[in-house]
């Protein structure tokens, strides 16, 4: 290299970096504005969640919401508390991340600093309309319980399985299924399957108990009870089940996928079975009328969704046993290995409130990793099914590698103990509960196809 070219580019560089520091100080400078910088930066990250019925405490649907809560905003955005997106956008990249810029959080500072201008409110844009009671619009089919719920407000879990029958005028096909729940800060999670009947058959599945504590050890009592089977004395005595149609944790968007993957047959009469549904501890007596948006199918089915999950009631093993010691951080690990080559779709880390971080991996027979998921900072409240925006081939012989790390100790706000004592996954249900603990990692896939790698998972 020549002195002269080394020169050259030395100045090139010096200018390249005086131009940068130009531009960071004239972004820090600038006059931000409600109508031109931030109102886009709260429509897209906040008023998704900040509006009514939905999972925000306050509203955030104009330039009057924003002002009111300007000091809180600027609070929660610089200690990047807000918006909620626990995995690392820096490890793995998913549709509808919520992430703020640098230039984005010091625009909502300078902006809060210089006493919440609005400018030009012709210009502004305006908020997307949403259909008050879904996160997606409005849902072809509402299915509410039979009778709502009396929660105790005796600081205990309750764990229950609820029937949403319903009847339509004929067969058709669903997307999705969004529960919506009403008691947002009790409702722990829900798993729930499809019920359809063989209209050649004969069933009384509109009456019978609705509501039943859940419980393993009778559970074909309580079908029994609740009127599922068929009442013809045929075989086979139960209707169909298509499993885990129905999801729900804190924070929880069920994922809605393009034409070409996912949807579910559904029959003109059924019901939906909430095979388990967890109320965490209230102190107040409360109802709870959570009800069930069906959104319908315009093609036919294509590739069917398959899910599965390692660790806690999953396919593969926790290693070393899963028992967090008082007063100890200890990481656990559970690994699969696939036998054939898949396409993964979405992913669903859970650990309860002793998480303290999440980290999952794929491990080629080559040596080459494929990140899946870190989350750093574990958030019990944000429990996203995260979807990729294209699908994530892994090939057979793949090992998936998931590691789990728990903080039992005082220093751990989220503790349910103090002092701190030995936590586990307990037996069945009862390891459901919030102080006890899990080690999942859930994925959605499908058998890989060619070109799958290509495929847009963002719905528009």
């Amino acid at each position: 290299m020549t002195r002269s070219f080394f020169v050259c580019c030395l100045i090139a560089f010096c200018v390249s970096c005086k131009n940068e520091e130009h531009k960071e100080i004239s972004e820090a400078n600038t006059q931000a504005t409600w109508s031109e910088h931030i109102a886009p930066i709260v429509f897209k990250n906040c008023t998704p969640c900040h509006r009514p019925g939905e999972s925000g405490p306050f509203n955030l649907l104009s330039y009057s919401d924003a002002i009111k809560k300007a000091k809180l905003m600027k609070f929660v955005t610089q200690t990047r508390y807000m918006p909620p997106w626990p995995a690392d956008a820096n490890y793995t990249h998913f549709i509808g991340e919520r992430v703020l810029t640098e230039k984005e959080i010091r625009l909502i500072k300078n902006w809060v600093e210089s006493d919440t201008p609005r400018g030009d409110s012709l210009t502004e844009p305006k908020a997307l309309e949403f259909y008050k009671g879904s996160y997606f619009g409005k849902p072809d089919l509402v299915v509410y319980a039979q009778k709502s719920f009396a929660i105790k407000g005796n600081g205990t879990d309750e764990f229950l399985i609820m029937k949403f029958p319903y009847e339509i005028e004929k067969d058709t096909l669903i997307d999705f299924v969004e529960f919506v729940p009403d008691q947002r800060k009790v409702i722990h999670h829900v798993n729930g399957h499809l019920i359809s009947y063989d209209p050649a058959r004969e069933f009384n599945y509109m009456t019978g108990e609705s509501i039943h504590t859940d419980t393993r050890a009778k559970l074909n009592d309580v079908y029994s009870e609740m009127h599922i089977p068929y009442t013809d004395k045929k075989q086979p005595e139960f209707p169909t089940l298509t499993p885990n149609v129905v999801y729900y944790l804190p924070g929880f968007i069920p994922p809605a996928y393009p034409k070409e993957v996912g949807g579910y047959r559904f029959k003109k009469h059924g019901a939906f079975l909430l095979n388990n549904i967890h109320y965490g501890p209230s102190n107040l007596d409360l109802k709870d009328s959570s009800h069930i948006n069906v959104f319908y199918r315009k093609t036919p089915l294509q590739r069917r969704i398959v899910e599965t999950q390692l660790g806690t009631f999953g396919v593969s093993s926790i290693e070393p046993e899963f028992i967090i010691p008082p007063n100890e951080i200890k990481t656990f690990h559970t690994s699969s290995t696939l036998s054939s080559p898949i396409s993964v779709l979405s992913v669903n880390p859970h650990m309860h409130l002793i998480g303290k971080a999440f980290w999952a991996f794929a491990l080629k027979q080559n040596g080459d990793t494929i990140p899946l998921i870190r989350i750093n900072k574990w958030d019990f409240r944000w429990q996203y099914y995260y979807t990729y925006k294209h699908p994530i081939k892994l090939e057979a012989g793949t090992t998936i590698h998931v590691y789990g790390t728990y903080d039992n100790t005082n220093k751990n706000p989220n503790n349910p103990f103090h002092p701190p004592q030995s936590i586990t996954q307990g037996n069945g249900v009862e390891s459901m509960k919030t102080t006890e603990e899990m080690f999942q990692f859930i994925f959605t896939y499908v058998p890989y196809k060619e070109g799958d790698e290509k495929m847009d998972l963002e719905r528009r």
